[in-house]
């Protein structure tokens, strides 16, 4: 089953612009010299995240609307190596889910589950790209459903112990089937890292936008 879904697993490099750019005075080398801020920290800065190809005739990829939020390039890497500029299609910053769309073709998609399909005890497979190692495979269990992480994050999510790391956001969660039961969005942790307490967006939120690009 791995073997199917992981070529329409994606790894996503984003350049970002720098924040301090957002202070004009920090552009003038002597308030840079008086504040403490090296020239270089002016330069674009580069993030690493996951995603999932849903649709392989349009070339439609899913990840979180965060890895991909306010990025100045945002590059699609194939399972094959082939790289792609994407471009930002459809979004949900609520939910925080992106659509994104890549000119490739020869791509594999993985499917969307049922909604509410996921049931507690069901095994998964988490996979994406944790500390930019490269495509990744952890295994675990729906360990809840419908937890909420923030109090205006506006869909319940799922709850895994499949181990989560950053730069596995916007990964899939399969499950047994093959099928996309959610997208991996966050850990929450005391210590940066893995404890076995991961979150994804459902199906079921993904579904809503994914038909509003394909339709």
């Amino acid at each position: 089953m791995v073997a199917r879904v992981s070529p329409a697993v994606v790894n996503i490099a984003v350049v970002h612009p720098s924040p301090y750019l957002q202070n004009p005075l920090l552009r003038d080398p002597y308030f840079r010299r008086f504040f403490g801020v090296s020239k270089g920290a002016l330069e674009p800065r580069l993030s690493a995240g996951s995603g999932v190809i849903i649709n392989a005739a349009k070339g439609l990829v899913v990840t979180n609307f965060h890895v991909v939020d306010e990025g100045l390039l945002v590059v699609v890497i194939l399972e094959d190596r082939r790289q792609f500029e994407a471009s930002l299609v459809a979004s949900n910053p609520e939910a925080d889910i992106a659509i994104l769309q890549i000119p490739a073709e020869k791509l594999r998609a993985v499917p969307l589950a049922v909604s509410d399909s996921a049931k507690v005890g069901d095994y998964v497979l988490a996979i994406g790209n944790p500390f930019g190692l490269g495509q990744t495979v952890t295994a675990g269990i729906v360990s809840a459903l419908g937890r909420g992480l923030t109090p205006e994050r506006g869909v319940g999510l799922i709850q895994t112990d499949a181990p989560i790391n950053p730069g596995n956001s916007g990964g899939p969660l399969i499950n047994m089937r093959g099928e996309i039961i959610g997208i991996n969005v966050a850990i929450l942790t005391p210590v940066q890292a893995n404890v076995g307490i991961g979150f994804a967006v459902p199906a079921s939120a993904i579904g809503e936008l994914v038909k509003s690009v394909e339709d």
